[in-house]
């Protein structure tokens, strides 16, 4: 077990208003690190967002409310200097987060679930590694705990100061560790990656055709589906609660299917609540209505995937890549998935470079894993 170094009675400050954000982000100006992290509610809200900041730099660590805190333009310029490593554990959502809530671009960032996966480490959780290195036990009592609520209890408060409380000597150990065999360079290209992550923009409208059993609807189905997701999300938008909260999926699913024709109809589906029919059930008929009267040539079907030329050596071109892959990750510690993935292997099989530098196209490729599998890859593909 390794000493993080800081004291069990460490508590952070909690700032809820501009005057106190503004002075302790004042005070840590010239840092050079700085563990960030944020608690969003897309388990209960509509549309995600940041409600809080949590924020430990060498010598004090703070909670910000930022409900009530304003923009934090201080913040931004720290997160945003190159010359502050700004440290996270599972950075992705926090920096779409950010980006999102307030246009920040984080850089010189060190991911330790990242880190982690490159060490070879199975269990990369926050709360197995701090357990493993620190010896210290996360309560994952709050893991799904409406952050949006306010006023926060104070046990909510001290779980979510956990976040980043060890997270600057977690970065030790596992750069540490990155250094020592070898991989600092293959973190710092993932690290860099980070950098232009962001939500993407998605059409509202096809919404329906990314829930999960779509694709085992009819066409007819799939029209009425199109309609009652619409109907759900403006409900969820208006009330700003998770979509899930205010209908199912598996529940429209099954109202497309059935097609109910009335309110009792309505209520023999599983899924549907007592208030949903009391107060919204003419609306869901209404959207059953308008899916069937879509004309059959008008019908909504899910875009055709990528045709490829017929390769009768494909799936032996991806057994090939694949053992290569399978036996370097073993001599390397590493998981297979994060050495190479899946859907890397057959890109590359259906692409068969001539030389490595071939592979540089390759899609989400990195130059590290070029480095480690290219040649032998390019050799297999030729035999």
């Amino acid at each position: 077990m390794v000493n993080c170094g800081m004291s069990d009675a460490y508590q952070p400050d909690y700032l809820d208003t501009p005057d106190s954000a503004n002075r302790f982000l004042d005070a840590i100006r010239n840092v050079r690190e700085l563990a960030l992290d944020t608690e969003g509610a897309s388990f209960h809200r509509f549309v995600d967002r940041i409600y809080l900041l949590q924020l430990s730099a060498p010598d004090r660590s703070a909670i910000i409310d930022p409900l009530s805190s304003g923009n934090l333009p201080a913040l931004g310029a720290l997160v945003e200097n190159r010359d502050v490593q700004i440290i996270f554990h599972d950075a992705d959502y926090d920096l779409r987060l950010l980006r999102q809530d307030y246009g920040w671009h984080v850089t010189n960032v060190f991911d330790t679930r990242i880190a982690a996966q490159l060490l070879g480490i199975k269990a990369f959780g926050l709360a197995a590694l701090l357990e493993q290195f620190f010896g210290v036990k996360l309560d994952k009592k709050h893991q799904r705990a409406d952050w949006s609520m306010r006023p926060l209890t104070a046990d909510m408060l001290d779980y979510a100061a956990q976040d980043t409380r060890y997270l600057l000597a977690l970065r030790d150990e596992m750069r540490a560790r990155l250094e020592e065999k070898g991989r600092m360079a293959w973190a710092q290209e993932e690290f860099m990656r980070l950098e232009s992550v962001q939500f993407a923009q998605e059409d509202p409208s096809q919404a329906f055709l990314r829930v999960k059993g779509a694709r085992d609807l009819s066409r007819r189905e799939l029209a009425l589906m199109r309609e009652l997701v619409q109907w759900r999300d403006s409900v969820a938008r208006q009330v700003d609660r998770a979509t899930f909260r205010v209908v199912g999926n598996d529940a429209l699913l099954d109202i497309a299917r059935a097609a109910p024709a009335d309110r009792a109809a309505l209520g023999n589906v599983k899924g549907i609540s007592r208030s949903i029919l009391d107060r919204n059930s003419a609306e869901v008929l209404d959207a059953v209505r308008r899916g069937q009267a879509v004309e059959d040539d008008a019908l909504p079907k899910f875009p055709r995937a990528p045709r490829w030329d017929r390769d009768p050596e494909f799936d032996d071109n991806v057994a090939k890549l694949k053992a290569i892959r399978d036996a370097t990750a073993e001599k390397l510690e590493l998981d297979p998935g994060v050495l190479c993935s899946r859907e890397r292997l057959e890109i590359i099989a259906r692409k068969r470079p001539k030389e490595v530098e071939d592979l540089v196209d390759v899609p989400d490729l990195r130059r590290w894993q070029i480095e480690l599998l290219g040649a032998p890859f390019v050799a297999a593909l030729k035999k």
